[in-house]
């Protein structure tokens, strides 16, 4: 595996299986489904602790969007520092990390052989359109403003919400997980960071509408200090619809709305001059810059008790 290159899914897989083989005791590959065209669907838990299941989490999921392919790339740049950096290992043992590198395998895949551009899943949504846009279909305000009802469209929300393979499978996993940890009064996940390009911005809920929940201000200066660790390149912070645009049936929304406190849209370089076609020497970079600001959202995690 390297960062100097866009990997096909066969490769990210590869490494995935391979970690789980080599560091048994602090990595974990899990299966949470199967996508539309039957690839799997995977999470990796990531955790030195003694009881990862008695611990904070954080989730990071890459590749909601298929054609963002620097998604997937920082997404497992971050698991080979927890995993192959010695000099990390402070971060995975207060903290149980949940990373999913591609939420749409089935559109990354795409995007390699047919349509470098394409955004959404694969899924049958009309006669003569594919694919929902996994980002309008969680089941928060799912259907509101920003989101399609045109099959054909980019930001098509689905038939419903959690119509797909995908985003069924993630919601179900990360409520099973928030069922199980309310048994010890103690909710999971902490921190939840969706990775997306392109921008540069820290985005927070709400997202369907410009609305701020009543912990916004803490939200903020949590994204603001992550905002200040970037040093190639600078990232805006505010609210999603404000900042950006609405969109209804995000996943941050969603996660948000489930009770998890801090959850971001992290929008990755760049900010246009390439676009969702950013060149691989772009790769490492946008890595490298990223995870000292992932660093401040993992203590904060790792402090929260309740």
């Amino acid at each position: 595996m390297d960062w100097t290159s866009f990997h096909r899914l066969s490769d990210i897989y590869s490494y995935l299986t391979y970690l789980a083989d080599n560091f048994p005791d602090i990595v974990k590959l899990i299966n949470i489904g199967w996508s539309y065209e039957s690839r799997p669907l995977y999470v990796v838990r990531i955790s030195s602790a003694s009881s990862p299941d008695t611990m904070p989490a954080i989730w990071i999921d890459g590749g909601i969007h298929a054609r963002e392919w620097i998604t997937p790339a920082v997404a497992t740049y971050a698991i080979q520092q927890l995993v192959e950096v010695a000099g990390n290992a402070e971060l995975t043992t207060n903290l149980v990390w949940y990373i999913m590198p591609v939420m749409s395998p089935d559109g990354y895949e795409f995007t390699h052989t047919r349509n470098r551009l394409w955004r959404k899943s694969r899924s049958k949504a009309a006669l003569f359109c594919r694919g929902v846009d996994h980002n309008r279909n969680f089941g928060y305000k799912w259907g509101g403003l920003g989101a399609s009802r045109n099959p054909c469209a980019e930001t098509f929300r689905g038939s419903a919400a959690f119509s797909e393979q995908e985003t069924a499978a993630v919601s179900k996993f990360i409520q099973d997980k928030s069922t199980k940890i309310k048994l010890l009064l103690f909710k999971k996940f902490k921190v939840f960071i969706s990775l997306h390009s392109y921008g540069q911005y820290i985005i927070l809920p709400w997202a369907y509408k410009a609305l701020y929940p009543p912990d916004y201000d803490e939200m903020l200066a949590l994204a603001k200090n992550a905002a200040l660790k970037f040093v190639r390149f600078k990232y805006s912070v505010g609210n999603t619809a404000e900042l950006l645009y609405p969109s209804s049936g995000s996943s941050a929304d969603w996660a948000k709305s489930i009770g998890i406190k801090y959850t971001y849209g992290v929008e990755l370089g760049d900010t246009g001059t390439y676009g969702f076609v950013l060149p691989p020497s772009q790769i490492l970079p946008i890595c490298e810059d990223f995870f000292p600001a992932l660093k401040v959202f993992a203590d904060k995690a790792a402090t929260m008790t309740r």
